[in-house]
């Protein structure tokens, strides 16, 4: 070795050693990450142009990260890149195998939609209260060092044309890379070919979040670059075949549940063509939302598949779905014991139940016919199964008739719109459910501007803990109210502000974290007046 190679080498281990003791965060500010990152290219997923930004937000300490972000935002960063960011490092970190990260991952759309609606100088506000929790998870499961997600290994070639049906049964099987590589192969073909491919697993293995999950990370795509979409979707696939160990193969009882669907394909014939355009009236879409609350799963399940069998478009059945959902939110008793006792917020049945339908409601309008009815049909009889539990926990865990009743309609003595939302206001702090409910139900039947109720419950959703669903409940109900009807929309207005009532000060998982002194900074920081 000469003596200058000799030179060059140790200047090289030099820089690598600085690196390794500062941390690559600092190092990337100090624009000597490069190094690094090229020895770790072969074991280490980076994301080209945001790789660095995705270091920041993985190696931050959580209590510098607020500051950190703001400056990086008056510096020029985009919200958008803060966000997708955020995203790829809470990808690489989790994989979707993590309870609380890919919680925090499925709040970053909604947190991001929700500072759209708000005026440029606080449009921060809702994202750094998700990214510091995003953050402190990572350091929690151990950052960097404990990465899930890595480049992933050449696969065999992938038989044709069947790829998707291989990549369903890998699922099944628990093999979580054979299943990643035949998610890559199928993303070979097309990212909409991918998504429709992971599909099948899901409704097979499905849970409120193994349906969230995939279409946040769909939503996600518009700010991340669908040059990391493999990244993303490779969350679902991995979180389905996690659930799944060879015993489950031959479990008699699972083997006749997945059988569900397809028999209920074949039988209406659906899914080899587009489904039906038939409009249902608003009797029709009533009467099949509450034949959805009183029927057994199976019997959900061809209650839709015999609604879309006669040509009733996948919206208005989505939208009877939709309308279920709600009902469980707005028919919850008061007295119900559940893992904290009154409360509707959270991972309660009908948010849980609201957020999932959402959510497929929303990955039928993007996939394929097959798809869009499977989707359909799990979606309701999950509605079934949420009332079963209800019922299972508390004998009168569910009202015959929906929130607000009467009796509380009665003692609103408000009528202007200002004295409403000031009454509401109180209810909320108040954690009083009930007259939240009739205080939101008076002011729709009024005819009051929906505005002013959505950023009342909004600057709530910033501000409280919502057990990980807060900013994700809030976007469920913003879409919802957007595609149901005018007979039905403001049910989805009433049950927001159930939820709201039942999520304030409701913060001890935040407080116990950082989360909720997390907002108190990032409203000093950005000089907003405290919710």
């Amino acid at each position: 070795m000469n003596s200058q190679s000799r030179r060059e080498f140790l200047a090289e281990v030099g820089r690598g050693m600085f690196v390794a003791s500062v941390g690559s965060a600092l190092a990337c500010e100090l624009g000597l990450a490069s190094v690094a990152w090229a020895e770790e290219e072969t074991r280490t997923l980076t994301f080209g142009k945001l790789e660095p930004l995705v270091t920041l937000m993985q190696e931050t300490p959580t209590e510098k990260l607020l500051s950190v972000l703001v400056k990086r935002s008056q510096d020029g960063v985009e919200l958008r890149q803060l966000v997708a960011a955020a995203a790829l490092a809470n990808a690489r970190t989790f994989g979707g195998e993590h309870y609380f990260g890919f919680h925090s991952f499925m709040a970053l759309a909604p947190a991001y939609q929700m500072a759209l609606e708000l005026p440029r100088e606080q449009q921060l506000l809702p994202v750094l209260k998700v990214l510091h929790r995003n953050t402190y998870y990572i350091h929690s499961a151990g950052g960097h060092a404990r990465e899930v997600l890595h480049p992933l290994p050449p696969g065999e070639p992938a038989k044709q044309p069947s790829v998707a049906e291989q990549l369903q049964r890998e699922i099944n099987r628990g093999d979580r890379v054979k299943a990643e590589q035949l998610l890559a192969a199928l993303q070979q073909r097309s990212l909409e070919d991918a998504f429709n491919g992971l599909l099948p697993g899901v409704v097979d293995n499905h849970d409120v979040h193994s349906v969230v999950l995939p279409w946040r990370a769909w939503a996600l795509l518009d700010l991340t670059g669908r040059e990391h979409a493999l990244t993303l979707l490779r969350q679902t696939v991995r979180k389905c075949a996690k659930d799944n160990n060879p015993s489950k193969a031959d479990d008699p009882d699972l083997k006749r549940h997945r059988a569900i669907v397809p028999n209920l394909l074949e039988q209406y014939r659906l899914g080899q063509k587009a489904l039906g355009t038939r409009k249902g009236e608003d009797r029709w879409v009533e009467k099949l939302s509450l034949t959805l609350l009183t029927a057994k799963p199976q019997e959900a399940a061809e209650a839709v598949a015999g609604a879309l069998g006669e040509g009733f478009s996948p919206e208005d059945v989505g939208e009877a779905i939709s309308l279920a959902a709600n009902q469980l939110v707005l028919r919850q008793v008061e007295n119900w014991e559940g893992n904290y006792g009154r409360r509707v917020h959270g991972d309660s049945m009908g948010v849980h139940g609201s957020d999932a339908t959402n959510a497929w409601r929303n990955i039928v309008r993007v996939s394929n016919p097959r798809n869009q009815a499977a989707g359909l049909i799990i979606a309701a009889m999950d509605i079934a199964n949420h009332v079963r539990a209800a019922l299972n926990r508390d004998k009168k865990g569910l009202q015959n008739e929906p929130f607000p009743l009467r009796e509380h309609l009665e003692k609103i003595k408000s009528d202007q719109a200002e004295a409403l939302l000031r009454d509401l206001d109180g209810a909320i702090r108040e954690n009083n459910q009930l007259a939240a409910c009739a205080l939101a139900q008076r002011y729709g039947e009024r005819g009051y501007d929906v505005k002013p109720l959505f950023a009342l419950c909004r600057r709530y959703a910033i501000s409280e803990d919502g057990r990980l669903h807060g900013e994700k409940y809030y976007r469920t109900v913003v879409e919802e109210f957007a595609t149901t009807r005018p007979a039905f929309r403001w049910r989805q207005m009433v049950a927001l502000a159930r939820v709201t009532a039942s999520a304030y000060g409701y913060n001890q998982q935040d407080l116990r974290e950082g989360h909720a002194p997390a907002y108190l900074e990032a409203c000093r920081l950005l000089g907003i007046k405290q919710g």
